[in-house]
């Protein structure tokens, strides 16, 4: 691997404030601010504003798309094309 050219690759902590949830990876990004983790050392923080924690797919609450009822009113509105 070619010296000088690649970001440094380091531990940081992600904190998503909205849920009140952090965790700590390896990542090429930095935050200015630092935060003191379990382990008792300390670490750059970046604050993400979505996550496993606050997405509506992870945690469930994602709405339906009603496809169907808005191909229905398309049609009645628009009429149904012909194929053919």
């Amino acid at each position: 691997m070619k010296q000088g050219i690649h970001p440094a690759y380091g531990p940081v902590v992600f904190r998503d404030k909205a849920a009140g949830f952090a965790f700590l990876t390896r990542s090429t990004l930095t935050g200015d601010a630092t935060i003191e983790w379990e382990d008792g050392n300390s670490y750059p923080v970046v604050d993400v504003e979505i996550s496993s924690k606050s997405h509506p797919f992870y945690t469930g609450t994602a709405r339906v798309l009603d496809t169907a009822g808005r191909v229905e009113r398309f049609e009645r509105r628009y009429g149904r094309r012909e194929v053919g």
